[in-house]
């Protein structure tokens, strides 16, 4: 019944039957977008609208045409920069440019949120296969940026995005992450089962129109599953220990 359930399991819906405590977390390693903010505030759509108006040019193809092609690479390569790139010859840093300038202040800072952090003892880490600076932006403008000690973005990851197993490989080492004391964050479910499989413990924050997901997939790689970042924290921290 629920009322014999802990205030983290309320939070969560988890499918793994034996889903890792939280107790060994020394790292606590978030993606970015649809993540630490979330799926409904109107920022990546912005950023959606963008690559598709840049692949229109870029390729100089009708919009109907960039929105598809923009569609297929993600799904192909994980990222639409990485098909540009591979397919087409593109230099990076003039998409990532272009994309990422939107107006960051639709977003809003959450002091729920903020608390929630602060009481997760260990670091907190950025893993986003966005760029650095819209990282920095996304933070500084939800107020969230005193908590990270690092951001690996699609630079540091050579342009190889998530999930591709060798971008995991480079961010532990990037940061000295041991994988079994870690646990990461995600509003992509595809990209937690590479995360899973090197032993860190994955959280997967669910975006509301993919209820659907669960049912059509294997999910034991999602050691905990909630709708709700915010809530899932602060059970979360309630459960933990000071560390000294």
């Amino acid at each position: 019944m629920a009322e014999n359930r802990t205030p983290l399991e309320q939070a969560e819906t988890p499918d793994s039957p034996n889903a890792p405590g939280l107790e060994h977390v020394e790292d606590w390693i978030f993606d970015l977008d649809n993540t630490l903010y979330p799926a409904t505030s109107s920022l990546f759509p912005q950023i959606d609208v963008r690559m598709k108006e840049f692949i229109a040019t870029f390729l100089k193809v009708d919009p109907h045409t960039a929105f598809e092609i923009q569609k297929r690479y993600y799904h192909e390569y994980g990222t639409t920069l990485r098909g540009l790139m591979l397919k087409h010859g593109l230099e990076p840093d003039e998409f990532l440019a272009y994309v990422h300038d939107v107006d960051h202040s639709v977003l809003e800072p959450c002091a729920a949120l903020d608390a929630a952090l602060t009481a997760l003892p260990g670091r907190k880490l950025i893993f986003t296969n966005g760029s650095e600076r819209h990282a920095e932006r996304v933070l500084e403008t939800l107020q969230l940026a005193h908590h990270f000690d690092g951001i690996f973005d699609i630079r540091a990851a050579q342009f190889i995005p998530k999930p591709q197993p060798e971008t995991y490989a480079a961010m532990l080492r990037h940061f000295s992450v041991r994988p079994e004391v870690s646990a990461f964050f995600e509003d992509s479910a595809l990209n937690l089962k590479p995360a899973a499989e090197i032993g860190m413990t994955t959280v997967w924050v669910r975006p509301h129109d993919v209820q659907w997901f669960r049912h059509t997939h294997d999910l034991s790689y999602c050691h905990h599953i909630t709708d709700d970042l915010v809530e899932w924290l602060e059970a979360a921290g309630k459960t933990l220990s000071p560390r000294p």
